[in-house]
C-alpha cells in the first residue's frame, strides 16, 4: 500500500504498448503470448515485495505559476524501477483493431481492448495536445482491488493519452474505459492537467467480481498548488458544480451498501472512507505534502501536529495560494528536498553519517528491543527511477507549449533536461531496452546517473557541492536558450507546423545526449578527486580532510577512551597538518622547559606548540591563553605583538609593516580539550 509502482525490469512488454493487433493478425497475437509468457516466468521468479510510499506529484494552476503554465511534478520512486523515457507514436486503425494491454508493475500480458479510431502521440506523461498525466499510489481498502480488471493504473494513464486531448476529456475517458474494462490496481491519486485546468483525480476498484470503479475529481483552482505523495486526499467535495467536481455516480451510495457510511451525502468524504488514515501515512506521505505547502506558502504557517498524528489536529488542505508565484526552477528545488531546516531534516543526525547524508537506506520502520522506530521519507530519495516537471502552455502552439524537463535516477543529483511534447524518437541513453535494472550499460543515462549518485553517497556534504556546480551549469544553460530556441521554432512553425517540431525533437534529443556525455565526465572527474577517501585541491595535491569535528565528538562519546592516543613516558606528541604539536606532561618539553613556568598546572591544562615563521631569533612566547569563540566553538588565541629586529621587548609598540615574522608560541589549553587552537584566527 502506498506505493509507486513501477514498469517492467525490461522493456520489451513496454515497447509492444506502441503495437497494435487485428483480429485476424494470428501470428502477431502468438508472439505477444509467447513474449507475455517468458515476462511473467521471469517477473514471478526475480521480483520481490515492493517498498512502500514512493511517488510524489505537484500540480499548479496557470496563476499560481510565473509564466502562466500549468505545471505537474511527478517523482516516479521504487527499488524495482528503470528509469528511461517512454515515447510513442500517435496513428490511424481501422475498425475492429485491438490494442494489447501489459501491466505497468510487472509487464505481464493483460489481454486486448478495442483500439481507437485515432492515437495521440506520447512523450513521458505529456501528449501532443500538452496534456500530462502524474499519479502516486494511495493503496486504500485492501478488499477492492480486482485481480481480473482489464486495466491497472498505468496502462490507464497511457491509454488515456493516446485518446485524449484535455483534461476532462481525459476523466470522461478514464471513466469510462473503467467502466467498459474493469480495473485491476489499488487506489491511485491522478495529477491531470492541460494547457487550461489542472485537477487531481482519486480512484479505487469495487473489488472481485464488480467491474468498475469509484472515483471524485477536483479541479485545482487557477491560483492554486496542490500535491499527493501516497494518500487519498479528496475528502468532501461539491456535488452539484459539475466544473469544478466530478464523481462517479455511485461514488457514496457504494460506500453505503459496503457499511462503510451513513451520513448525510454533503458530508461524505471519500479519502476517509475508502483509504482510512494509518500513522505511517500522515508520517511518511502527508509530511511531503507539508513541506511542499510550507515551501510555497510559508506565510500560512502549516502546522506539522497533523502529519505527526497528534490527535486533534486539523488536516492539511487539498491546495494552497502560493505567498509568489512559482517556476519551473522552483519545483526543481521542490523536488530536490530533502526536509532541510525542519524536524524532519534528513541531513541531521547520527543516521546522516559523517558527510551529511540525506537519505536512509530501507526499511522505513525498523525495531530495537521491541521498541519500533523510523526513518524520514523526504520527496527527494535515492530510489527514483525517473521524475519530470511538465509545462503545458496556453500561449503558445501544442507543438512548442508542451514541454517536459526530465531526469532520471535521484532527483538531487540529476539534471531536468527540456524534452518537447513529440520527441519523435528517443536518444539511446533515454530509451527503453538499452539496458535495464539488473543489466548495466555505460549507454544508459540511468546508470551514467546512478553511478555518479552512488559516488557521492559516501561523502556527499563535499561531493554534492561539485555535483550541483555542474548540474547547474547544464540546466542554467537550458533556460538561457530557451528563448532563443521557442522563438526559432515559432518561425518554423508559421511555415509549416511539422518544421517546428521536427526542429524542437532534433533540440531534444541533442540536450539529453548532451547531457549523459557531460554526466559521464563528471563521473570520472569525481572518482579522480575523491579515490580511497583523499580530496585532491585545484593543484592535484593530495590532501586529507579530517572528518566534521561534530562526528568526532561522537566516536569519542562512543569510545574516546580506547581511540585516545597514549604515549610512551618522555614520548612527544607527533605534529598536525598544521605542524602543531601538544604537549601533555613536563617529560616532553625539552628545550623549551626553560621557558616554561616551574608551577605550570599540568594536571588542569596542557600546551599547545604553534610553529613560528620568523626569521628574526626570537625566541618562542610563553604561555599565551585560548579562549572559545561562542559562534564557532573554535578555540583561539590572541598572538603576542612581534618585534622587529634589534628591539628589546615584546610590548614595543610597532606597525605591522615592520613586523618580520611569528614567533613559535606555546598556548594553554585545558587537558580534557582535544581541539587545537586555530591561529588562523589570532588577534594582535
Amino acid at each position: 500500500m502506498h506505493e509507486c509502482r513501477r514498469p517492467p525490469l525490461d522493456s520489451a512488454p513496454r515497447a509492444a504498448l506502441s503495437k497494435r493487433s487485428a483480429p485476424d493478425s494470428l501470428a502477431s497475437l502468438a508472439a505477444v503470448t509467447t513474449l507475455t509468457t517468458l515476462t511473467t516466468l521471469a517477473a514471478l521468479v526475480v521480483l520481490p515485495n515492493q517498498e512502500a510510499r514512493a511517488c510524489t506529484s505537484i500540480i499548479v494552476g496557470k496563476r499560481a505559476s510565473a509564466d502562466g503554465s500549468t505545471m505537474v511534478t511527478y517523482a516516479a520512486d521504487s527499488h524495482e524501477l528503470y528509469g528511461a523515457l517512454h515515447s510513442s507514436s500517435g496513428a490511424t486503425f481501422e475498425p475492429g483493431s485491438m490494442r494489447p494491454v501489459y501491466d505497468w508493475d510487472s509487464g505481464a500480458f493483460i489481454g486486448s481492448i478495442p483500439e481507437a479510431r485515432q492515437t495521440y502521440s506520447v512523450t513521458g506523461n505529456m501528449n501532443e495536445h500538452q496534456l500530462v498525466i502524474a499519479e502516486s499510489t494511495f493503496g486504500g481498502r485492501p478488499s477492492l482491488v480486482d485481480p481480473e480488471g482489464g486495466l491497472d493504473y498505468g496502462s490507464l494513464i497511457y491509454v488515456t493519452l493516446e485518446r485524449a486531448k484535455t483534461a476532462q476529456e481525459a476523466i470522461d475517458t478514464i471513466a469510462r474505459l473503467v467502466s467498459e474494462h474493469g480495473y485491476r490496481s489499488s487506489g491511485e491519486s491522478f495529477s491531470i492537467a492541460d494547457p487550461h485546468e489542472t485537477w487531481i483525480l482519486e480512484i479505487i476498484g469495487k473489488g472481485p467480481g464488480r467491474r468498475g470503479a469509484v472515483w471524485v475529481a477536483q479541479r485545482v483552482p487557477e491560483n492554486a498548488i496542490a500535491a499527493h505523495a501516497n494518500q487519498a486526499r479528496i475528502r468532501t467535495f461539491p456535488l452539484k458544480d459539475p466544473k469544478n467536481a466530478r464523481y462517479a455516480p455511485d461514488v457514496i451510495a457504494f460506500a453505503r451498501e459496503m457499511g462503510w457510511y451513513r451520513g448525510a451525502d454533503k458530508d461524505f468524504s471519500f479519502a476517509d472512507t475508502y483509504a482510512p488514515l494509518e500513522w505511517e501515512a500522515l508520517r511518511f506521505c502527508e509530511a511531503r505534502v507539508w513541506r511542499v505547502f510550507d515551501r510555497v506558502a510559508p506565510s500560512k504557517k502549516l502546522s506539522t501536529d497533523y502529519v505527526l498524528g497528534k490527535p486533534g489536529a486539523r488536516p492539511l488542505p487539498l491546495w494552497v495560494i502560493p505567498d509568489r508565484k512559482v517556476s519551473v526552477r522552483d519545483m526543481q528545488a521542490l523536488m530536490r528536498d530533502h526536509f532541510e531546516g525542519t524536524p524532519f531534516d534528513l541531513s541531521e543526525g547520527v543516521g546522516a553519517g559523517p558527510f551529511r547524508l540525506p537519505y536512509r537506506y530501507r526499511p522505513l520502520t525498523w525495531k530495537v528491543d521491541g521498541v519500533e522506530y523510523l526513518n524520514e521519507r523526504a520527496i527527494a530519495t535515492q530510489q527514483t527511477g525517473f521524475s519530470f516537471i511538465s509545462q503545458s502552455r496556453s500561449s503558445l502552439p501544442d507543438a512548442i507549449g508542451g514541454l517536459l524537463w526530465f531526469g532520471v535516477d535521484d532527483a538531487a543529483s540529476s539534471v531536468y533536461v527540456p524534452v518537447y511534447a513529440d520527441l519523435r524518437e528517443v536518444p539511446r541513453s533515454f530509451a527503453e531496452g538499452t539496458a535495464s535494472l539488473r543489466r548495466f550499460s555505460w549507454d544508459s543515462a540511468f546508470w551514467v546517473f546512478n553511478w555518479v549518485a552512488n559516488q557521492a553517497y559516501g561523502r556527499y556534504e563535499d561531493m554534492i557541492k561539485d555535483i550541483t556546480r555542474i548540474q547547474q551549469t547544464l540546466e542554467g544553460g537550458f533556460f538561457a536558450r530557451q528563448p532563443e530556441v521557442e522563438a526559432a521554432a515559432l518561425k518554423l512553425h508559421a511555415q509549416a507546423p511539422e518544421l517546428a517540431r521536427d526542429y524542437l525533437a532534433r533540440y531534444s534529443a541533442e540536450q539529453l545526449d548532451h547531457t549523459v556525455t557531460r554526466w559521464r565526465k563528471l563521473g570520472e572527474d569525481l572518482l579522480v578527486k575523491y579515490v580511497d577517501g583523499n580530496v585532491k585541491g585545484p593543484l592535484g595535491e593530495v590532501m586529507h580532510p579530517p572528518y566534521p569535528d561534530a562526528w568526532y565528538r561522537r566516536m569519542i562519546a562512543e569510545r574516546g577512551d580506547f581511540l585516545r592516543v597514549k604515549r610512551l613516558p618522555n614520548e612527544a606528541e607527533k605534529p598536525d597538518a598544521q605542524g602543531r604539536v601538544t604537549i601533555s606532561a613536563p617529560n616532553q618539553l625539552g628545550p623549551l622547559a626553560e621557558i616554561v613556568p616551574k608551577d605550570f598546572p599540568w594536571k588542569q591544562e596542557k600546551l599547545v606548540l604553534v610553529p613560528g615563521t620568523a626569521q628574526c631569533g626570537q625566541p618562542p612566547v610563553c604561555c599565551v591563553f585560548a579562549h572559545e569563540n561562542p559562534k564557532t566553538h573554535a578555540l583561539e588565541f590572541v598572538e603576542p605583538p612581534r618585534p622587529t629586529k634589534g628591539t628589546d621587548s615584546a610590548s614595543t609598540p610597532v606597525s605591522a609593516s615592520s613586523f618580520c615574522g611569528h614567533p613559535a608560541t606555546l598556548v594553554r589549553i585545558e587537558q580534557k580539550e582535544h581541539r587545537l587552537p586555530e591561529p588562523a584566527r589570532s588577534i594582535r
